[in-house]
Parts: C-alpha cells; sequence; structure tokens
C-alpha cells in the first residue's frame, strides 16, 4: 500500500505540470543574453548555439588504417620519419562508413594498400539512436590554448574536459593483459619529475575554458611515484576539488597508513581497477589472490575517507560474465559504493596487433553493457535508462548560470561525443537496499528539455532556480520510486550536486574542497539516499577510430608534449609511444642499477596482506565466481596477446617441422640417393639445398631470439 505521501507528491506533480506552462511562456519573453563567466572567454552556449558532429547513419567520418598507422609510428620512433608528420599530414588516415546491417551498427572502412576492414559498433540499433537524439551539443570550443592543444588532426578542439589524466610513471607492479599501454614491456622508464608535475597541473589551469575537473593521477601504477601524495596535494592546492588515482589497489591494500596519507593529501578517489567479484573472475590479471587485494584496499580506503570507483575492463569471452555481480557487490555496499565504471576492452597497447578471429570473439561494446546490466540483474531499459554522458551537460550548463558570472570555475561538463560513454543511474536507499532506476521515475528527456529552455532564457539565480524546480516536479512519478523516497529528498540530491543553495556553498552538506576534513566526509556519508551511477566508457581502437570523437575528448593527457585526446594518446597514431620515448627517463639496465627493481606480482605471484576483515562491505556468496570463464576454451580462441603470440610460435615450429622434414627427405633422395629426386629434373644442386636451409634455420633464430 502506497504511503498518503506518495499520493500528496502526484497531486503537487500534476499542479507544477500546470504552474510549468505558465512559468515557461512567461519566461521566453525576451530573454536575457548569455554572460561571459570568469572561467571563460567565450559567453555560455544557449542550447540552440552548440554545435553537433555529423550523426545518424548511413554517415561517413574520418579514420585510420589498423596496418599503416603502427608501421608509420615505428618509423617515428626508429628516426626514420619526423614527428612533425602528425603535425601537418594526414598520416594513416582513411575514410570509414558507419552503417547498419543486419540489426547491428557497424564502421566499415578500406585502405587502398591494406585492404578492407570492419567492426561492430552497436547491437542494438534502437539504443545507438536513442545515444545520438539525446546528444545535447557540443561544449564551448577551447581557446586560449594552442600552447596545449596543437596535434594536427588529433587536437582537442571542443571543451576542456571531465577528466585531466597524468601518468606518473609507467613502472607498474603488475604486468597483466589486456594493458593499453604495454606497461613494464616498452625497455625503458618515463617517469615525471617533480617539476614536471606541478608545470602539467598549472599548464591545466592556464586556458580557457577553465572547468572544475577531476584530476587523475595514473601509470603505470601511480603509486609506484615517489611523488604521488605530493602531486595529489599540488592538485588541491591550485583548486582542483576531485583528485583520483587509477590504482590496482595493491600498496593501498598492503598499506592503512599510505592510505590515511592519501586521504590527508586530498586524494577523493581511488578508481581501482576491478574485473569481477572472486579471485578465480580476476585470474587472468595473474595475481593469485587479487580479489583479496582488491577487498582489502576497498575497506583500508573507505576508513581512511577515500571514496570508490571501481573501473572493470570489460572483455567478451573473459568477464563479461561478471557485469551483474560486479552491479550487485554496488548494490549490495551503497554507503560505500556510488560509482561502477566499466570500460569495454580497447585492441591497443599489447593487443594491437590482434588477430581477426580474437577481436570479432572479444570485442565487447557499450550496447552489450546496457543488455548485460538488464539481463543479469533486471535493472535498466537500454533505450529508456541509458543516455550518453554528455546528457547531464545540460545540467552543467544550469549550474553555471545560477552559480553567475563571477564564479572562478566552471560545473564539470562531459562534453564528449555520443559514441564514447553513457550512463545509467539507479537510486539505493541505504537503509534498505530497496533500488530503482532513477529514470523510471523522473523524466529525464522532457526534463532536459525544460532545463534547456531555463538556460536559454538565461535568467538570474532565483527563477532558473525556480524554474529547474518546477520541472523536477512535473517529470517525477512519486509511484515508481523506491518506498521511502521523496520529492523533498529528490530536491535535496539536486542541490547537493550543484551546489545551489546557501547550505550548498557553505558546507551544509559537507564540503569537497580542498579544506575539507574527515568530518565533511562523514557528513555527505550520512545520506540516506545513494545514487548509483553505472558508467561505460568506451575507448577507441585502429579498428573503430572516429576523429569527431577525439575532436571532443573530455579526458585529456596531460604531457611535456601538451594536452592529447585519450584515444590519440594510447590508440589512434600511438602518441603515448612517441611522448614517452621523446621524453625517456632511462634505460631499463640503468634505471635497476640507480634504484633497483620494484616488485612485480605475475605469474600467480600472492601479495602479501596480514589478513582480509570484512568489516564495511558486504559479499554474498552467490555472487562469488569460483571458475574462470571458459567461452574462449570453449571456442578455441587465445585470451590474450601472450597467448595467441605462443600459438603463432608453435604453429611455425609445427611448419618448421613438417619443413625440415621436407628437407630431410629431398636430402636422403639428393645426396644419399636412397630414393627418386623430388625435382623435375632428377636434380637438385647442392647447394642450393644447403642455402635454402641456412637460410630458414637463420630466420627461425632471428624470430626466436627476437621474441
Amino acid at each position: 500500500m502506497h504511503k498518503p505521501v506518495k499520493y500528496l507528491e502526484k497531486a503537487l506533480s500534476i499542479t507544477a505540470n500546470g504552474a510549468w506552462f505558465v512559468f515557461e511562456r512567461l519566461n521566453r519573453i525576451h530573454p536575457n543574453p548569455s554572460f561571459i563567466p570568469k572561467w571563460s572567454e567565450k559567453p555560455l552556449l544557449k542550447s540552440y548555439e552548440k554545435s553537433k558532429p555529423p550523426l545518424g547513419w548511413p554517415r561517413q567520418t574520418d579514420s585510420l588504417c589498423p596496418k599503416c598507422v603502427p608501421e608509420i609510428r615505428q618509423q617515428i620512433l626508429d628516426g626514420k620519419l619526423p614527428q612533425e608528420v602528425l603535425l601537418n599530414q594526414k598520416v594513416g588516415e582513411i575514410k570509414a562508413q558507419i552503417i547498419e546491417r543486419d540489426g547491428k551498427i557497424l564502421m566499415v572502412k578500406d585502405c587502398p594498400k591494406h585492404g578492407h576492414f570492419e567492426d561492430v559498433m552497436s547491437i542494438d540499433v534502437d539504443f545507438f539512436r536513442h545515444l545520438e537524439q539525446t546528444f545535447p551539443g557540443r561544449d564551448i570550443r577551447s581557446h586560449n590554448d594552442e600552447h596545449l592543444h596543437h596535434h594536427g588532426t588529433s587536437t582537442v578542439k571542443y571543451g576542456r574536459g571531465a577528466v585531466l589524466t597524468i601518468d606518473l610513471t609507467n613502472r607498474c607492479n603488475m604486468m597483466c593483459d589486456p594493458c593499453f599501454m604495454d606497461a613494464n614491456q616498452v625497455g625503458f622508464v618515463h617517469e615525471l619529475t617533480w617539476e614536471e608535475i606541478k608545470t602539467l597541473l598549472d599548464n591545466a589551469i592556464s586556458i580557457k575554458p577553465r572547468r572544475q575537473m577531476s584530476v587523475q593521477f595514473s601509470g603505470g601504477e601511480p603509486t609506484l611515484s615517489p611523488y604521488f601524495l605530493d602531486a595529489v596535494a599540488y592538485a588541491r592546492k591550485v583548486g582542483y576539488n576531485s583528485v583520483q588515482a587509477a590504482t590496482n589497489g595493491i600498496e593501498f591494500a598492503k598499506s592503512k597508513e599510505f592510505c590515511r596519507q592519501a586521504a590527508d593529501s586530498g586524494l577523493r578517489y581511488a578508481y581501482l581497477q576491478f574485473d569481477g567479484v572472486g579471485n578465480a573472475a580476476n585470474s587472468h590479471r595473474k595475481v593469485g589472490n587479487l580479489f583479496d587485494v582488491k577487498l582489502k584496499a576497498i575497506e583500508n580506503l573507505h576508513e581512511a575517507g577515500v571514496e570508490l570507483v571501481p573501473v572493470t575492463t570489460i572483455v567478451n569471452g573473459i568477464n563479461n560474465e561478471q557485469v551483474g555481480r560486479i552491479v550487485q557487490f554496488a548494490l549490495d555496499n551503497p554507503r560505500i559504493m556510488s560509482f561502477c565504471s566499466f570500460q569495454p576492452v580497447s585492441f591497443t597497447g599489447r593487443d594491437e596487433a590482434i588477430t581477426d578471429e580474437r577481436r570479432q570473439a572479444q570485442r565487447y561494446t557499450l550496447s552489450h553493457l546496457a543488455h548485460d546490466v538488464k539481463k543479469q540483474t533486471g535493472l535498466g531499459e537500454p533505450a529508456r535508462d541509458w543516455f550518453p554522458l554528455s546528457f547531464v551537460s545540460t545540467f552543467s550548463d544550469w549550474a553555471d548560470l545560477v552559480h553567475g558570472p563571477d564564479a572562478a570555475w566552471g560545473q564539470v561538463s562531459c562534453g564528449c561525443h555520443p559514441n564514447c560513454g553513457v550512463g545509467m543511474a539507479i537510486l539505493i536507499d541505504k537503509h534498505t537496499k530497496d533500488a530503482a532506476p532513477v529514470t523510471a521515475f523522473l523524466n529525464a528527456d522532457r526534463l532536459a528539455k525544460d532545463v534547456a529552455k531555463i538556460n536559454d532564457a538565461a535568467r538570474g539565480k532565483f527563477l532558473s532556480s525556480l524554474g529547474m524546480a518546477i520541472s523536477v516536479m512535473r517529470n517525477y512519478d512519486s509511484f515508481k520510486t523506491t518506498p521511502h523516497f521523496t520529492l523533498y529528498a529528490l530536491l535535496k540530491k539536486f542541490d547537493k550536486s550543484f551546489g545551489v543553495s546557501k547550505k550548498a556553498q557553505t558546507g551544509g552538506y559537507g564540503k569537497v574542497s580542498g579544506d575539507r576534513t574527515l568530518e565533511d566526509i562523514q557528513k555527505r556519508r550520512t545520506d540516506r539516499w545513494n545514487i548509483l551511477f553505472i558508467a561505460g566508457m568506451w575507448f577507441q581502437d585502429l579498428y573503430n577510430y572516429d576523429f569527431r570523437r577525439t575532436e571532443q575528448c573530455i579526458i585529456p593527457y596531460a604531457t611535456q608534449e601538451g594536452e592529447i585526446s585519450f584515444c590519440a594518446y594510447n590508440t589512434g597514431i600511438g602518441w603515448r609511444n612517441i611522448v614517452e620515448k621523446m621524453h625517456m627517463t632511462a634505460t631499463l639496465t640503468k634505471w635497476y642499477d640507480e634504484h633497483g627493481r620494484h616488485e612485480i606480482f605475475a605469474g600467480g605471484k600472492k601479495v602479501s596482506l596480514d589478513g582480509v576483515e570484512l568489516k564495511a562491505l558486504t559479499l554474498k556468496d552467490e555472487i562469488v565466481t569460483t571458475e574462470e570463464q571458459k567461452d574462449l576454451d570453449t571456442l578455441g580462441i587465445a585470451k590474450n596477446a601472450r597467448e595467441e603470440k605462443m600459438r603463432a610460435r608453435n604453429e611455425k615450429m609445427k611448419n618448421d617441422g613438417a619443413y625440415n622434414e621436407k628437407m630431410a627427405k629431398l636430402y636422403r633422395e639428393v645426396i644419399l640417393k636412397e630414393g627418386p629426386a623430388a625435382s623435375k629434373d632428377g636434380f637438385i644442386p647442392l647447394d642450393a639445398l644447403q642455402s635454402k636451409a641456412n637460410k630458414k634455420s637463420e630466420q627461425v633464430a632471428e624470430e626466436v631470439l627476437g621474441d
């Protein structure tokens, strides 16, 4: 039976619906011009001023040849081509078509030299269409940025991003597959000095529009850098509220003290590598007790005041069956988990030379994710509850409007291409653990259109806030929420997220600024209602590369050669290989001589832990995986680049064995006269036979030693 408050809220929604039509008609009269905020040199964009890339299908875009690019990159690394060709030439670029075929969306392209390539973009046409139709448009075009954005056709052109990534080191304490940067395998160390770290952070706030991005320290494993804690503290000092570490969690699991030091330095989020629930589900990473490490790291970090974001690289046939278990793990722990980040595999780094057979078997798209969440948890309709990450930029624009022209920073604006990232928000009652998709009880499509109209009118804080409140109420369905959730709680959630009221601006919900304390953290955690955001971020590789995505990247890398799109850096033309080689710290041999070898956990080696006691976490036995996923074994397909390479080598040795047997037979026939000669004239010159055999032996030896 519904509580009386539900009926009261329904009446309020009906009343608000009528009030909206009055408000909206009055609000459209003589709209105000957009102001120029302190953090930009251009005015806020109205919804109809936002540009969009070509969308829909069939359409043509600019892409890359998966074979040309590695060849050209290697020539640059070998010094045979200057790096400048990337700035003034369209290196490896070819046209691609995005089409619909057999109920799927595909990218197809042809290289004059290497032939035809195609890959799947989506297994659900309606889902793909929904994402593109709800894309609100690009962010403000970047300006005052020429000293950082200067990378030819790979240049970031729009917005200022949502997450600035800084790789502190390419060293890692694991050596696993997949790895988009091929950690520990490139033969040299690239590690930022303290002065370089400060310069990259100082540069990041010098360009416009200046937004309150997250700064994510990554690697390799960022905690191996001797400047990790200093870097976190400095990022806070220059003004970034959200400082993150993309980590495998080993160092955090080993030491509570290190967790406390990180929290005291200002670390707000740990983006924790998390491939599944149970050690078996993480076994492909080749650490014997990796899931125990994750649990220990979560417990230690949460106790210290750091928030957790499990980050899962999803590979079809390896851990796609873990999607529901990971989401359920988050649902079971709403006091700790407010975010799940899934990253469909990008075939780059160790996997760039992947075979077509393995690529097709392991390819996983954002549409796979939406369907797996529904199939494995029962939550969410793909074309109703999932939206492009850029969908929230309409609400960020509203927050920028109500904060006024004197705000020092703009709101985080996820203005990425609709094919890049998606998300679904789940409301969870921390007390009862009841859950429901937010878009099941809040008409997000209509709400966003309402907010765009509020933004376009550009009124002051009071009228803009009033319009938002009326729109939220009219788009709210009280009978589709969790039993105890209220409209008042929803309005408070908006205020807490966008910081509009005096209470929010004075830290009434708990401060998030650089001077926040553990008390502030605990205050924010007392909120009964958790919004679990399930996100999917699909990084490109050479088989699905689209320059329209690259130019509006929201997660740029800060490097010694400027700020580069995530995909252009790690995939695409592969700026990472070039930048790290240009700014190499030392060869591995020299580094080991001067610093010694850091411990690497691989080959099933276990991390030494002082026990794993679950104090804050809930872990249900029924979601713990006890066996590896066997799909690829059944199909006879390699699981990773290392296994693929071994199979190719074994096949070559097998073929070489057959070749050597044939040569031995010819030797017996021709030299020892034990049988009829195989040649058409009955004679094979001895020197020709020996020469051919020697060349084959040299070729095999070179390839084996080269590996």
